[in-house]
């Protein structure tokens, strides 16, 4: 799944280090892409009175999700490890439970995304921890962590 990349500018990370590494990126990445399109469902489909604010909302969090994405895909790369963001990859790696398809009242949005996102916030927590021995990647996931947990506040406001 994991190829180390025959890049020149290859860091000071020994081939295991970068495969570790590169799982847990790839697990961020994963959680991101499916997080983004989860997001885009979502603003497509919420219905009642709150469909305004979460509507664009859910917009505002989708572009964040997908810039986090990038950040670790290319952090990935650094490294020498080729990430996979394609459908196929996010079907068979992904954790998070889906959505069913068609209209979601408002708070119903509201706590599927705030579920969604503490389990994401878990599981960066743990990665980052395993990331210590790699503190470039281990940063990249603090910054994702920073912005998801900002994001699970926002999003459990609205439930108030």
């Amino acid at each position: 799944m994991f190829e180390v990349a025959a890049l020149e500018n290859h860091p000071f990370l020994s081939d295991s280090q970068s495969q570790e590494a590169g799982r847990e990126l790839q697990s961020m990445l994963v959680e991101l892409v499916d997080l983004s399109l989860l997001g885009k469902e979502l603003h497509w489909c919420v219905v009642g009175p709150h469909f305004r604010p979460l509507h664009l909302m859910l917009d505002e969090l989708v572009d964040e999700w997908r810039e986090l994405a990038d950040r670790v895909a290319e952090r990935a790369v650094a490294i020498g490890i080729w990430p996979d963001g394609q459908a196929r990859a996010i079907v068979a790696q992904s954790k998070l439970e889906p959505m069913n398809a068609g209209p979601i009242n408002g708070e119903l949005v509201v706590e599927a995304l705030a579920g969604r996102l503490e389990a994401i916030v878990i599981a960066s927590r743990r990665r980052m921890e395993q990331l210590g021995h790699d503190l470039p990647s281990q940063d990249i996931l603090i910054e994702i962590l920073r912005a998801l947990e900002k994001q699970l506040w926002m999003v459990r406001a609205q439930a108030v």
